[in-house]
């Protein structure tokens, strides 16, 4: 496991700006000349193809570059060749040192995206829910309880994940991208949908938003009107990768004041924070960053995939979730790597993602386990592994739906056959005939059981 560099800044900067570093202005940067040619090339191939964008504190403060390429932040943020399969790297690697034309290289790159799975789990097909007879863009209803929403202002981050399940977001193409800025559209649903407690901000990152952008679309949700919608979740990587946002931007003080707003309206205000790895917490910025928010009232959930190369080993994870607790912060999530993107070089075998997973989890004490996993967010709900058990003469994946589009499946433990190379839901099969149900239908992305059509609740089509 990483442990902190000795030169990392341990002190607060008042002043600095946000700058970002992207394909276009890398190489003027001090470290890029510490990069090997190849690892150099592979940057700009992929980021060709996938989004890359990070920053001078990352790469300053939690990036060890002795380490690199197998510093686990650098894995995080910087584009990898084996991140494309090796005919697509040969192609683009071959565009990009003749100096093809820009429509030549988007127009092979939008091949190779296509071929990526944009939009895992129904996102696109089946979690837009509909409102006066229209799709309600920029939204997802996959849960009765809960609706996510996609600022327009929120669709980039301060840097870019490697991982990142919603890489489509940044890419350029709009019929793959979510996003809304009329507030008033989400208000009405909610208005009409009184089942739903929990709206979720998501994008990209909505804490890259000014504070006066952020207040716009949060202050309407404080409506007496929507007093059933009683908790606000707010899904950043921005404590982790610009931790400066909450301590030292110009208007920090003016975000901190809406969550201590939010908090005096008697609403939950939740800060779904990404966390991968412990350097990520390790820096008094980031620690400074924690202690103002949780000044506000909002509380700070803990999450993260378990990702190879990155954080794939039991210490990172007992590490992050000590210091969390530490802080206060709640762990929350272990998520599987979905499927999509560059899945093949991130992704581990559930069966090595439960054993991190619970080797981890022996080793804290209660308030640490508060965190679930693995999850894997597929197209039929959460589905989490509660573990690896022996059934007759063979073994089994034991697991639960912690979420599902039918409701009726939620904690009902099932079991799937044991395969030691699998890692998605998809790749599993029922254990006996009465785990059927529990397992999606090629036609509907729904459960063989009677699929839950959600025009139940209100919502016109499968939301």
């Amino acid at each position: 496991m990483k442990k902190p560099q000795a030169n990392r800044r341990n002190t607060l900067k008042s002043g600095e700006r946000y700058r970002a570093i992207t394909r276009a202005n890398v190489h003027k940067t001090r470290e890029w000349q510490l990069l090997a040619p190849e690892a150099r090339e592979a940057v700009l191939t992929v980021s060709t193809v996938l989004p890359f964008r990070t920053d001078e504190y990352v790469m300053r403060d939690l990036i060890d570059w002795s380490r690199v390429p197998d510093d686990p932040i650098f894995q995080l943020t910087f584009p990898q060749r084996g991140m494309l399969s090796e005919d697509d790297y040969a192609t683009m690697s071959a565009l990009v040192r003749s100096n093809a034309a820009r429509d030549v290289i988007d127009r092979e790159a939008n091949r190779i995206r296509r071929t990526l799975n944009p939009h895992p789990a129904g996102q696109m097909a089946m979690n837009v829910p509909v409102w006066r007879a229209k799709p309600l863009a920029g939204a997802q209803h996959k849960y009765r309880e809960t609706v996510l929403f996609f600022p327009s202002q929120g669709q980039t981050c301060h840097a870019y994940c490697t991982f990142c399940f919603r890489w489509a977001q940044f890419i350029g193409i709009d019929e793959l991208k979510f996003a809304n800025d009329e507030i008033e559209q989400l208000v009405g649903y909610l208005r009409d949908h009184r089942e739903v407690t929990n709206v979720l901000f998501t994008g990209g990152d909505p804490m890259i938003m000014s504070a006066r952008h952020l207040r716009r679309y949060i202050e309407p949700l404080l409506d007496p009107e929507l007093e059933h919608v009683h908790t606000i979740r707010i899904g950043t990587k921005s404590v982790a990768y610009w931790p400066q946002r909450f301590v030292s931007d110009p208007d920090a003080e003016d975000v901190l004041r809406l969550f201590e707003e939010v908090t005096a309206a008697g609403r939950h205000l939740a800060l779904m924070a990404h966390y991968s790895h412990p350097v990520e917490l390790s820096t008094t910025v980031s620690q400074e960053a924690v202690r103002r928010i949780r000044g506000t009232g909002a509380n700070i959930r803990m999450q993260s995939p378990l990702i190879r190369r990155v954080n794939d080993d039991s210490d990172a994870w007992v590490d992050l979730w000590k210091t969390g607790v530490r802080l206060g912060c709640v762990p929350y999530y272990v998520f599987v790597e979905r499927d999509t993107g560059a899945r093949n070089y991130f992704e581990l075998p559930l069966a090595r993602c439960w054993s991190i997973y619970r080797n981890a989890y022996n080793r804290v004490s209660g308030l640490a386990r508060t965190v679930r996993g693995p999850s894997m967010s597929a197209t039929s709900g959460k589905v989490h592994i509660l573990g690896i058990s022996q059934m007759a003469d063979r073994k089994v994946f034991v697991l639960q739906y912690v979420q599902a589009r039918n409701p009726k499946l939620v904690r009902r433990p099932f079991f799937a056959k044991f395969d030691e190379q699998a890692t998605w839901f998809d790749q599993l099969e029922p254990a006996t005939l009465s785990d059927r149900e529990f397992f999606p239908s090629p036609r509907t992305g729904g459960t063989t059981s009677a699929f839950v059509n959600l025009t139940a609740h209100g919502r016109t089509g499968a939301a």
